[in-house]
């Protein structure tokens, strides 16, 4: 129906841009996605680096300090609302289909699974893929699986 039509209109769109397919090959990233972050960043070379680009979305945790001690807390949540949320979305639908993989992302998935739970493994595997497409798009890379996903 209409949905499909507007998704084909929208790689119709994004296939324009020349880092259009090298992003939409890392896991998580449709069309959607895809073109979002393409329309939203451009080059990406705005951000200094991954870190700071996955800040910007709000993906990153809070820091809490106090006596000297510092902790990581839940997300910013700042930043780039639209984005964060696809990026939440293309990561559930990595960790319910890629945790039973046997490759790098795989073992990664089921480690920090096993450590932190679903949920948490969601968010941070989208902190994780908004690094990597950043450095896709700033650092003009391919996406490399035992690059991006060095097994815990």
């Amino acid at each position: 129906g209409k949905i499909d039509e507007f998704t084909q209109k929208i790689t119709a769109l994004g296939q324009l841009h020349p880092r259009y397919s090298a992003i939409k090959s890392i896991p998580g990233f449709g069309p959607i996605l895809t073109a979002a972050l393409i329309s939203e960043i451009g080059s990406g070379k705005q951000f200094k680096n991954g870190r700071q680009f996955s800040a910007w979305c709000g993906l990153v945790p809070k820091q809490n300090s106090t006596g000297g001690k510092s902790s990581l807390g839940a997300i910013s949540k700042n930043g780039n609302r639209d984005l964060r949320t696809l990026f939440i979305h293309g990561a559930r639908a990595v960790v319910r289909c890629g945790a039973d993989k046997e490759n790098a992302m795989g073992y990664w998935l089921r480690g920090l699974i096993a450590r932190r739970g679903k949920a948490k493994t969601i968010v941070a595997l989208a902190n994780k893929l908004g690094r990597i497409a950043w450095h896709v798009l700033a650092k003009n890379t391919e996406y490399d699986i035992n690059q991006a996903f060095n097994p815990v």
